[in-house]
């Protein structure tokens, strides 16, 4: 886990007259974990022993607080952040929310988006009650069939103005893909587990037979059916322990500082079931579309949702995603920058070098930069994101090409220049007005560039710097040629054309490798793009599967739904279910297609081939541009 270890549990979001604000010391902890969250929530009645299960889970006695009167001790949602004790790597996010139904509150508004924000952020969500699972436990457990009214699965489009009942029970049948796993802890249960028919029972049995459905259309029955249907609808696996008495009753005031030897061995052991299979089963938290989240997205779905809330709109599983992907891809861009700018910083360092050298270091950091890019982006189906590093990376080489071509420049003018002594000494001592002058010239100048081409580390502009000289020093030839009176005429001008022939060799020689640079460039990025769009399937291929995992684990839950309803035949509620498993084996379809191929693919080719033009003008421009003189 980054950072500091979280000592003490922190207040996450705070409840200040029933509206709600995030703790900004508790999201600048969370930006800090880049490892996956396992988030596990705990809701109920205030009074009944939440806290204490999560500090089990913390592997701590003390933490969350537990309060010893009647009244409600935890306000708001609080966090505590451990290192996961089954899986290295991960990140146990507990969330302790405030107790619901507290009188002195008397805000059911408060208590239904405190009930949502658990349902949103966790991935295992505990409710937890007192006594046995009856009626009364499932009336007070309303505010699972508020949910729908609450939150929503898809944004509505404009033209779709208001949704019609149809619709709303679509929206309804897609929670069980994204809502969490649900855990009942019954605490303080004095009951034997055992039926007249059956005869003794397990626990998940227990919980089943409370949940199971009445015939009839009487609004009585309807009323006594909606709480469970809606849990057997919404959540994607039901789990549940039944807690004995902890203690005497006269120690449960001061029971967080009871050992295990003054605690019922009974509640020991369902309480070590209960951690052992929230450690097992947990899973991470993840975004619709399979995405896992990170501790640092974390912090942002946190912030989203409660200030979605706070400014009267209904929270938006889909609208959330899109935008923590915004989010995510705009500093996957930056992070994939970084990397690119980290490694050329060493290239820089090292001006001027070769074409070849400049070329081969681009090619490696901007996969590099890619590779880094793919660890944190998501849902990038454009390719905007990606296009949009390439974009960034190509403007930093265009600079640095600049920069290297400069320095490559200045470097080759003060070598010429220090290797010009003796010429300019013949100059001064007009050596080259006499007689004979136009050899003793061509015998320096030559010693001149046969020294130049000698030394290596030049870089990239030797060959135009050593055109400009030549340019130069042929005016400066040809006048002294034609002054040399010790020569004939018609050896001057085969002089002359030498010296024509000379610097058309040169400017060819300079010109090919012009078109070398630009030849190698061309070539480097071509295997670029091929890396890059390889990274990108695998990446989409990836995003693929895990919606396909998402949908296949919903239909199964569905598929064993609908078998438990044919049994206690239920006909007609069991065709609906076939109606939303025909539904999900419809998108398992699709998504079992060539997504990036047929999709993707042609979207990102689009734009890449507009942007290749672009940089290849820019690459022609600056490998072409002449060195000025």
């Amino acid at each position: 886990m980054s950072g500091d270890p979280m000592v003490n549990p922190v207040c996450l979001v705070e409840n200040v007259g029933s509206s709600f604000c995030v703790s900004d010391g508790a999201i600048r902890y969370l930006e800090q974990i880049s490892q996956p969250v396992m988030v596990v929530s705990v809701v109920g009645l205030y009074r009944t022993g939440k806290s204490y299960l999560m500090n089990r889970l913390a592997g701590k006695r003390t933490g969350f607080a537990l309060g010893s009167t009647i009244e409600s001790e935890t306000k708001g949602i609080w966090m505590w952040c451990v290192p996961h004790p089954n899986k290295p790597d991960h990140t146990l996010v507990l969330l302790d929310t405030e107790g619901l139904g507290d009188v002195k509150k008397g805000d059911s508004k408060n208590d239904t988006w405190i009930f949502c924000l658990a349902v949103l952020l966790s991935s295992t969500l505990v409710y937890n009650s007192r006594g046995t699972i009856d009626n009364i436990a499932l009336e007070q457990l309303h505010f699972v069939t508020q949910l729908a009214e609450h939150i929503k699965v898809k944004s509505p489009t404009p033209a779709e103005g208001v949704e019609n009942k149809e619709e709303e029970e679509e929206e309804d049948s897609q929670f069980v893909k994204f809502f969490p796993n649900f855990i009942w802890a019954v605490r303080d249960f004095s009951l034997e587990l055992t039926t007249r028919e059956k005869g003794p029972i397990k626990e998940d049995e227990y919980l089943d037979n409370a949940l199971q459905l009445k015939k009839g259309i009487s609004q009585k029955i309807s009323d006594y059916n909606v709480p469970r249907q809606c849990i057997r609808s919404y959540f994607p696996s039901r789990k549940c322990f039944v807690f004995p008495m902890p203690a005497t009753p006269e120690s449960m005031s001061k029971l967080e500082n009871l050992g295990e030897a003054n605690l019922h061995p009974g509640f020991l052991e369902v309480s070590q079931r209960f951690c052992d299979h929230v450690f097992t089963e947990s899973r991470v938290k993840t975004l619709k579309g399979g995405h896992r989240v990170t501790g640092r997205m974390f912090s942002h779905l946190v912030r989203l949702y409660v200030e979605t809330i706070s400014s009267g709109n209904m929270p938006c599983l889909e609208n959330a995603v899109v935008t923590l992907a915004q989010i995510e891809n705009q500093a996957a861009v930056q992070e994939g920058l970084k990397v690119y700018q980290s490694g050329m910083a060493q290239v820089r360092s090292s001006f001027p070098v070769s074409a070849d050298d400049i070329l081969d270091e681009h090619q490696k950091w901007s996969q590099m930069a890619t590779t880094e890019f793919m660890k944190r982006s998501f849902q990038d189906q454009e390719g905007k994101y990606i296009s949009l590093l390439t974009e960034k990376v190509d403007e930093h080489y265009s600079e640095l090409l600049g920069e290297n071509a400069s320095s490559s420049e200045q470097r080759c003018w003060q070598l010429l220049s220090k290797l010009s002594k003796d010429l300019n000494d013949g100059r001064q001592k007009g050596e080259y007005t006499k007689p004979g002058g136009y050899a003793i010239y061509c015998s320096h100048r030559d010693s001149v560039i046969s020294q130049y081409q000698s030394q290596p580390g030049k870089g990239v502009k030797a060959e135009d710097v050593l055109e400009a000289f030549l340019s130069e020093t042929n005016v400066e030839a040809n006048f002294i040629l034609q002054a040399d009176n010790s020569l004939k005429e018609k050896d001057k001008e085969i002089q002359k054309q030498r010296e024509k022939a000379a610097l058309e060799e040169q400017q060819k020689k300079a010109l090919e490798e012009k078109h070398k640079e630009l030849q190698r460039a061309q070539q480097v990025e071509g295997k670029r793009h091929e890396e890059r769009m390889q990274q990108m399937e695998t990446k989409f291929e990836e995003e693929k599967r895990l919606q396909v995992e998402e949908l296949e684990k919903a239909m199964q839950r569905k598929l064993a739904e609908q078998e438990d309803l044919i049994k206690k035949n239920y006909y007609e509620k069991a065709e609906l279910m076939r109606q939303e498993i025909d539904q999900l084996k419809d998108e398992i379809g699709n998504n079992s297609q060539s997504f990036f191929q047929q999709t993707v693919l042609p979207l990102i080719d689009t734009g890449v081939d507009v942007f290749s033009k672009i940089l290849h003008f820019k690459l022609m421009k600056s490998v072409l541009k002449s060195s000025p003189v």
